[in-house]
């Protein structure tokens, strides 16, 4: 009977590991907000009870311990992150200006990297002896962790966090048809008119020169610092992604072709809503029938920052709403709050979304919102700030679930009647219970097709068989330019042939060619 147990747990144990690679992991992001972590801890809680153990660099300190996940945040590093968006973003975006300029976005790339690498704990970190499997990169600001990448020599993933950004993608060799892929600081769609499609491939192409300068002119030369000056060329390295996790899908960002080492996971973190804590259910039930709003703009924009106008604002919409607000709110210096108003800083999103009382979310348009409030069935209104949040709220008003306010002209009036018109209005309801729909018939959860991904790569050394050639194409040879070109000079040397031998034909007029034949003489008798 023993013999028999033992042969039992020796076949299970013997499974277990024919199924699981157990590998050590790397996780890296450089994203300057919480929300970027987001992805990469569901992706741990899916790979952790498989064996694989996890270590995590970010800039923002766990709030909760997951055994099995070892986060590592350089203490300069926090500080750094956690003053590059403590300002008033509303404040800027009210004023008509741009929250974060193009410029300090690319100063935040190699400011950060340099930071980071300069830590004394990255510093430890780096001498410890680690050996890592696999290394999983944001695919927002992947270009410091680059030097992670040839210090380890092991393969590479990305989670692309930021779903409109393209940049990484585009790198890895993906197509990214400007006429329909919307960039990520405008509020366009997939579907441009003659002018937008002109502003947008412009926005595309200063984007794509201040990144080269950023990356070349400045990043190359930190990473070297830190790693050796025998690193290869970060572009270079970026190319040889073995796979990415797109932080989309068809019905939350937009159809996209996509190589074959591309899967999407929109929804990653996105979980079915469990009751509230007991003082929220009881400030919810004392709306009665007239339900409750629920206003958040997310972990980038600190509501504590609001400039008092914006303040003074939001108190006169909430307290003309029939509904309760829920109020996600870091500060404790609010004065005479309406009644109907609750603020906490901090709430438990998904189960305040899936309440079957929500009426409407007054949102930032921050992407991992807007994927929560389809998941649950929940109509928007947004009001965009920066970064994505402008692309992100286009997508959700042209689908027909949300309407998108511009904080430059915004109104007390126009906040109200656009609320009350998404609570009122069955359309806004009904397309977002449609989205949701579309959103959960899917053939395998995201985090299944995550961690499934992730082995694949872990397994298969890298997957180098799903990587396209086209990575390594200039724009030239992947549109075929040259190969135009040629074929035009062809053409046009064809035609000025032809054109010169009809004209040699044209010489002699037609009434002066003769031909003279032999004549035969022929004898009749």
């Amino acid at each position: 009977m023993l013999s028999r147990c033992f042969q039992i747990v020796t076949l299970v144990t013997l499974a277990v590991i024919h199924h699981c690679t157990c590998a050590n992991v790397l996780m890296i992001t450089m994203g300057g907000t919480k929300s970027h972590k987001i992805p990469f801890w569901e992706l741990a809680r899916g790979l952790i009870p498989r064996g694989h153990n996890i270590t995590f660099i970010n800039a923002f300190p766990s709030d909760f311990y997951l055994e099995g996940l070892e986060e590592i945040t350089p203490s300069s590093y926090v500080v750094y992150v956690r003053n590059f968006t403590n300002w008033d973003l509303v404040g800027a975006r009210i004023k008509g200006e741009e929250p974060v300029p193009f410029v300090d976005m690319i100063k935040f790339g190699y400011e950060a990297c340099d930071v980071l690498l300069s830590d004394p704990e990255t510093k430890e970190f780096l001498r410890s002896g680690l050996k890592f499997d696999l290394l999983v990169l944001d695919g927002a600001y992947p270009e410091c962790a680059m030097g992670f990448v040839h210090f380890y020599g092991a393969p590479f993933i990305y989670i692309n966090t930021v779903g409109m950004y393209m940049g990484s993608l585009s790198t890895a060799g993906n197509p990214t048809l400007y006429s329909v892929t919307p960039f990520l600081a405008r509020p366009f769609s997939d579907t441009m008119n003659f002018i937008q499609r002109v502003q947008n491939f412009g926005f595309y192409m200063v984007a794509n020169i201040m990144h080269s300068v950023m990356t070349r002119g400045k990043l190359q030369d930190i990473v070297r610092q830190y790693f050796g000056p025998d690193v290869p060329g970060i572009y270079d390295m970026s190319r040889n992604v073995s796979f990415i996790l797109q932080n989309g899908h068809p019905v939350l960002t937009y159809p996209r072709p996509f190589l074959p080492n591309v899967a999407e996971i929109a929804c990653l973190h996105c979980k079915p809503a469990k009751k509230l804590p007991e003082h929220l259910e009881n400030f919810i039930e004392g709306a009665g029938d007239a339900g409750f709003i629920y206003f958040s703009m997310g972990s980038s924009v600190k509501a504590s920052n609001f400039p008092d106008y914006f303040r003074a604002l939001l108190m006169i919409v909430f307290r003309n709403l029939p509904q309760r607000v829920l109020w996600k709110y870091e500060g404790d210096d609010l004065i005479d709050l309406p009644s109907n108003v609750l603020l906490g800083k901090w709430l438990p999103q998904q189960d305040v979304l899936g309440h079957p009382k929500l009426k409407a979310f007054v949102t930032h348009g921050g992407l991992l919102s807007m994927f929560e409030t389809v998941y649950h069935g929940v109509p928007v209104v947004s009001l965009p700030v920066f970064c994505d949040h402008d692309s992100n709220a286009a997508k959700a008003e042209a689908d027909g679930y949300a309407i998108k306010l511009d904080l430059f002209t915004i109104t007390p009036e126009g906040l109200l009647r656009a609320i009350k018109t998404v609570i009122r209005d069955p359309r806004y309801k009904t397309q977002v219970k449609h989205r949701q729909k579309l959103l959960l018939d899917q053939s395998e959860i995201p985090l299944e097709k995550a961690v499934y991904w992730t082995e694949y790569v872990l397994r298969h050394k890298g997957a180098v068989h799903l990587q396209s050639p086209s990575r390594h194409m200039g724009v030239i040879d992947y549109y075929s330019l040259d190969v135009v070109v040629f074929l035009a000079l062809v053409l046009i040397g064809i035609y000025y042939t032809t054109k010169k031998l009809l004209r040699l034909m044209r010489i002699l007029p037609k009434d002066e060619v003769s031909i003279d034949l032999p004549r035969k003489s022929i004898k009749v008798e």
